[in-house]
């Protein structure tokens, strides 16, 4: 009986070797990872397919908030790169040293909206007259976590330039990161939202009540690097594509401006 055991425990060790050595799992293990924010999933997945189609090349992406894939990488998540959705969390990754010198670049810009659901009626202009909390009522405005979500960041900001958002903090929906927010209207369980004009433009649920004028908030930037030690030939071969003119088109089909 325990020869059996011995055999099959052998068996299973030879199974077990061979697929970790098969071509998929080698190609697994070989990929690129980026760290990305929620709001590039899109297209920065038609940027790894365009890729991939060119060189061969296996690209794994990681789409979250850009708070919770800074405080990953720091904690030792497995990044070759990162694109964040603002400076801040790029420069808490910077001041960890996990940054490839000389790789930081400002890639892309953007813009927020204050949208509602395809339903809506709502006709609203943006400007330090609009009662937003009186317009809001009981319901919610959705918008990414204000303390921590950059887009819910710059939407406070322009909030609290307007002279609006004292009033309206306590109506705000705090979700987890923009896509969160845009589906919280898209589902109608929020009459109004802020999310990047690159979210409303993917969306057949919504429309956009308004763009927040620029001076109203800081630039949005969306910073990019490899990580500190990932440099190697196949990460710094994507990372230069993420930047090329090709990638930019794809950037600009979701509405980002290339910086």
């Amino acid at each position: 009986m325990k020869m059996k055991h011995t055999r099959w425990s052998v068996f299973f060790c030879l199974i077990f070797s061979a697929l970790m050595l098969s071509p998929l799992a080698l190609a697994q293990a070989e990929s690129i990872r980026i760290f990305a924010a929620a709001s590039t999933t899109n297209a920065v997945g038609d940027i790894i397919n365009a890729y991939t189609a060119e060189t061969g090349k296996a690209v794994v992406p990681s789409f979250a908030s850009s708070s919770t894939l800074a405080k990953q990488i720091d904690q030792g998540a497995p990044a070759d790169m990162y694109l964040s959705a603002n400076p801040k969390w790029m420069d808490f990754i910077e001041g960890k040293d996990l940054v490839e010198p000389g790789t930081r670049t400002n890639l892309l810009g953007n813009r927020i909206t204050l949208i509602q659901p395809l339903s809506g009626e709502l006709d609203i202009e943006i400007s330090k007259d609009m009662d937003l909390a009186g317009i809001l009522g009981d319901d919610k405005l959705a918008m990414g976590d204000p303390d921590h979500v950059p887009a819910g960041i710059y939407g406070r900001k322009a909030l609290e330039s307007l002279g609006l958002w004292e009033s309206v903090s306590p109506k705000v929906a705090r979700a987890k990161d923009v896509r969160a927010a845009l589906a919280l209207v898209e589902r109608a369980e929020a009459p109004l939202g802020i999310v990047y004009a690159t979210d409303a433009a993917i969306s057949k649920k919504i429309k956009v009540v308004a763009v927040f004028p620029e001076h109203t908030h800081p630039p949005i930037i969306y910073p990019a690097c490899i990580i500190k030690g990932k440099a190697n030939d196949d990460a710094k071969a994507f990372f230069e594509f993420l930047k090329s003119p090709k990638a930019a088109e794809i950037f600009k089909t979701y509405g980002f401006s290339i910086r």
